[in-house]
Order: C-alpha cells, then structure tokens, then sequence
C-alpha cells in the first residue's frame, strides 16, 4: 500500500473515529436518526432523544473509545519495546496481572474507588516480574522477553481461575461478566480520556527515541539512547495504560494487537504518526464493537471483549495474510 502523508493519515483516522461515534450515538434500541444526534450534540432540547444521548450514549460512547485508544496505545509501545508484531498488554500478563488484583479486591469486598490503584499495581508487579526474569545485559530482543510474558500471562490466568472457584455465587456472574469485557457501567469518560490525553503526550514525548528502539536497543545506544531508563519509562507508562483500561472494562483483547498493524498497514512508519493513528483507530474499533454488544441483542448486552475476540482474531489472520503479500 503506498505511503500516505501524516496529516492525510491522521485526517483519515479523525474521520474514522469520528463517524464510528456517530453511528454509536445513533445506534440502540430507540434508533435517532443522524442528523438529529448532530441536533442535540449541539442543542440541548429535553427530549427523551436528548436524555439517551447525553446521559447513556454519549458518556459510554467515550468511554469506549478511550479504553479502545489506551489499549492500542499500549499496545503500540510493547511492539516498539519487543521489537515484535505480538507484543501486546495481554500477551506479556500485565492486564493478567492487574485483572487478579481487581478480582483479588473484589473478594476482598473493598469499593470501587480501590480498584483502580490495585489494576496499576498488579499491572507494574506483572510488568517488574517479567522485566526481572528476562534482563540481561545484552539487547534482550524480544524472544526472552515474550516468552516469559506468555508464562507469567499464564500463571496470571490461572489465579484468576481460581479466585473464580473460590467467589461466592452471588458475586460469580458479574465477575465473570466484568472480566470478558464490560463496558455497561462506564458512564464518566472523564477520568479514562485524561489518562489517555496525557498517555498519549507522554509517548509522544518519547517517540524520537521510539523511532531509534525500533531498530534495536544496542543501535539506540549507539545514537545515544539510554536503553535501561527507556525500557523502565516503557514498562510504567504501559502498565499505567493498562491498569486504567481493566479497572474500568475489564479485559478486552486484541484491540491493542491489531490496531498498531492496522496503522502500518495505511502507511504510518515514524512514531509521532504511528502512535495518534492507532489511538484513533483503537477508540473507533472499540466503539463500534461495543455499540455491537449493546444492540445485537437488545436490552439483552454482551461482553465487548468476547467480540472484540471474535472479530480481531480474523482480522488479525487477515492483516498477517495481507502483510506477507506486500
């Protein structure tokens, strides 16, 4: 595919975005037409129309998307870190880690307000551990480090597991529920667009050194990268992402691996357009799957990340398939 400008690619991805949040204010069991939903964005009239929209659609609508763009954040930054199509979040047991400390707290009876803080902390004990096992003075390419990723990842699924056995019945069904994905109670975007507003500066920030790493961390070193203090500024700004993105959805896969090859696939190379595009990208993928789950089978709901699963993993075949070809 030939390369597109920046602010072409960028404009393309804002579109996207943009119209995929459109269709998920317009979309649900009180079908609004689309010129009436850019009526009340704009023009409060104290409809029930009005009151769906700001009240239900909107606030979830953007909290979809930024958990869809915190996930393709992180996810971006791992493949830049593994120097790996595969690395992701998931795959290296950091939203592993930080979903058995949110269920761990859910056992516990603590409230809401805690979930947050243990999601950073299982996520960073996850991120530590992995970092821990697989240093080594050399380039620790990526194969030492996924690997021992995939092992913690399933050590993770394990205890989740077993916290699962060990949960009360009343309790089992909205754990389960939480854990494929749950976006239903996500009604204050505020918090979640911050993170991913300051998330994405922050990587931003990073990307000239990103665009080094990507060639190999003793190569950085060479220019002048500090390979020890990237790789940590990596591992907290990864973890932090993730934490956010499971204490409010739980776990929701593949947004993080796919979107970044979606971006690459347009066209987008160099970091400081990489990073935007996959964030939009990831915020409309999202969206639409969740805008799926809450309408497939109204008022029935289903999990987001059961579909963000089902859909991804073709997906995912079908980018590789492409990629090979090109």
């Amino acid at each position: 595919m030939p390369r597109r400008r920046p602010e072409r690619l960028l404009a393309l991805a804002l579109g996207g975005a943009l119209l995929a949040l459109l269709v998920s204010l317009a979309s649900g069991s009180t079908a609004i037409p689309f010129e009436r939903v850019l009526h009340l964005l704009f023009l409060d009239d104290g409809s029930t129309a009005d009151r769906i929209i700001d009240q239900l659609r909107l606030p979830r609508s953007l909290s979809a998307f930024a958990v869809g763009g915190i996930l393709a954040l992180a996810g971006a930054l791992m493949q830049v870190l593994l120097r790996n199509p595969l690395g992701d979040p998931y795959v290296l047991g950091v939203s592993g880690g930080a979903s058995s400390a949110v269920l761990g707290g859910m056992l516990a009876g603590l409230s809401l307000p805690w979930l947050g803080p243990l999601a950073f902390a299982g996520a960073l004990l996850s991120m530590l551990v992995v970092f821990g096992l697989a240093r080594s003075q050399d380039d620790p390419g990526a194969t030492r480090l996924l690997l021992t990723g995939v092992v913690m990842a399933a050590g993770w699924s394990a205890l989740i597991s077993l916290a699962l056995s060990l949960s009360p019945p009343m309790q089992l069904p909205g754990m389960l529920f939480w854990l494929m994905g749950d976006l239903s109670d996500a009604l204050h975007p505020a918090p979640l667009l911050a993170v991913l507003g300051l998330g994405l500066g922050a990587a931003l920030w990073l990307a000239p050194r990103l665009n080094l790493a990507a060639f190999g961390m003793a190569q950085a070193s060479v220019l002048g990268v500090d390979p020890r203090r990237l790789r940590a500024q990596l591992y907290f700004l990864a973890s932090l992402l993730t934490a956010a993105a499971v204490a409010e959805a739980g776990a929701i896969g593949f947004v993080g691996l796919v979107t970044p090859h979606m971006a690459r696939l347009l066209g987008a190379t160099d970091q400081r357009v990489l990073l935007p595009v996959s964030v939009l990208l990831g915020g409309a993928l999202l969206t639409l799957a969740d805008t799926a789950a809450r309408t497939l089978i109204a008022p029935m709901q289903l999990p987001v990340g059961v579909l963000t699963a089902v859909l991804g993993v073709p997906v995912f075949l079908w980018l590789l398939h492409r990629e090979r070809r090109l």
